[in-house]
């Protein structure tokens, strides 16, 4: 009896397991997918990835942007590459948090971080924040740059 309780235990976390892979799997297939049609400006396949009320969050402290503004500044561009170099994905039952390390040529270094949502089309991006990976020993004077950048905007 003993055993079998422990083998039924067994394949119920194996279960699970396997099951929390696959979610995250398809959220890494989408965050991918994501990233291929940006690169190919195919705008009405990235914005399917989309959910229909999520917020891209810009590098610009003022690109809040819903999906409708969004797609307003990005269709009429010829797309961006970002290669993910690393990724994180934390499952919150029918959320997905992420972060991801993308390499761009003009950029350089940059993070992207969000979340997915599980809907019936399967998982949708619901919040996408790109941002400079700013190495901590330049932070300070990047900091005094904006610093300086906003003051001077401020008086004009």
């Amino acid at each position: 009896m003993i055993k079998k309780a422990l083998f039924l235990a067994a394949l119920l976390v194996g279960s699970q397991s396997t099951a929390g892979e696959l979610e995250q799997q398809q959220a890494t297939n989408v965050l991918d997918a994501l990233h291929q049609h940006a690169a190919s400006a195919n705008w009405d396949a990235y914005f399917a990835l989309y959910t229909q009320d999520a917020v891209f969050l810009g590098t610009d402290a003022g690109e809040r942007w819903g999906m409708d503004e969004f797609r307003r500044y990005a269709s009429p561009t010829k797309g961006w590459t970002y290669e993910p170099r690393r990724r994180a994905l934390i499952e919150h039952g029918d959320t997905i948090m992420f972060d991801e390390l993308l390499f761009n040529e003009k950029y350089g270094l940059t993070r992207g971080s969000g979340a997915l949502v599980k809907t019936a089309e399967g998982w949708r991006v619901l919040q996408y924040h790109l941002s400079f990976a700013v190495p901590n020993e330049v932070s300070k004077d990047i900091a005094r740059q904006i610093m300086a950048f906003e003051a001077k905007s401020k008086t004009h």
